[in-house]
């Protein structure tokens, strides 16, 4: 029987070595975000088309404030307290106003008032006409306080996070989470917004940079964005006992080479 010599073995377990180091390696093309087709345009210019804005669904809560001149008029139409700086989110969202299943909300002095399937500018403009008959030289502030959105998967800090703006693009929603790891699929991103039938799920591809024109560019209140893992994580360092196997590998070759010696 034909004995391998100990070269050989030497070259196929460093080659064993390479190709189990390369198998853990992601594709920089793979993590890159918004690449171009040609990469010979330097400047390329998308019409993004801003999200339709937000209508009020029952169960969602309103901050709702009136600002006058007149400090008594303030109290009787806010139901916060005069000492309350409305400093964290417990307190505005306890004193919020939540939209009923009739689509009312209650608010002091003029009593039950319809804001579902309406805007917040609309809700605004429909509570400064009304207010304007019991106050003048008021300004009403309306703010949703549910807009969260949740990140999931293969993020650096997955969970929920409270968006302060009207608006906000995908990309700044990925970065209240510290951006996805390196084993996140960029190419299949599945964005979850609950629409008036039900839940919907749209998979975006973030690695292109036509994703700046997509209708789904800009997020809403209530997304939430999971990032699936790509194959080669179960190759990954995250998972894979790298150190075992070199230190097996490594034990083999020394063995191998201590029996070549003793033979000569």
């Amino acid at each position: 029987m034909r004995k391998l010599r100990l070269p050989f073995c030497k070259e196929f377990l460093f080659l064993s070595i390479l190709l189990l180091f390369l198998a853990g390696c992601v594709s920089q093309k793979k993590i890159t975000y918004l690449q171009q087709k040609s990469p010979e345009d330097s400047v390329l210019t998308y019409a993004a088309k801003m999200a339709a804005e937000y209508k009020v669904k029952t169960g969602d809560n309103l901050y709702i404030s009136i600002k006058s001149l007149n400090d008594q008029a303030n109290q009787l139409f806010n139901q916060e307290n005069a000492t309350n700086q409305m400093a964290s989110d417990a307190s505005i969202y306890l004193n919020s106003y939540t939209v009923s299943k009739e689509g009312n909300i209650d608010f002091p002095v003029i009593g039950k008032v319809f804001v579902r399937d309406l805007t917040i500018e609309e809700i605004k403009e429909k509570l400064q006409k009304v207010i304007d008959e019991y106050l003048k030289e008021t300004i009403v502030i309306v703010k949703l306080v549910n807009y969260n959105i949740t990140l999931l998967g293969e993020v650096q800090r997955p969970g929920q996070y409270k968006v302060y703006k009207d608006q906000i693009t995908i990309f700044e929603g990925i970065a209240m989470a510290g951006d996805f790891t390196d084993f996140a699929n960029r190419g299949q991103v599945a964005l979850v917004r609950t629409g008036d039938n039900g839940s919907e799920i749209h998979y975006l591809n973030l690695n292109s940079s036509e994703i700046l024109s997509s209708p789904y560019y800009y997020l809403k209140p209530n997304d939430m964005i999971y990032a699936a893992p790509l194959k080669v994580k179960q190759w990954g360092s995250a998972t894979f006992p790298y150190g075992t196997v070199f230190t097996a590998i490594s034990t083999v070759i020394i063995l191998l080479t201590f029996i070549y010696t003793v033979k000569q």
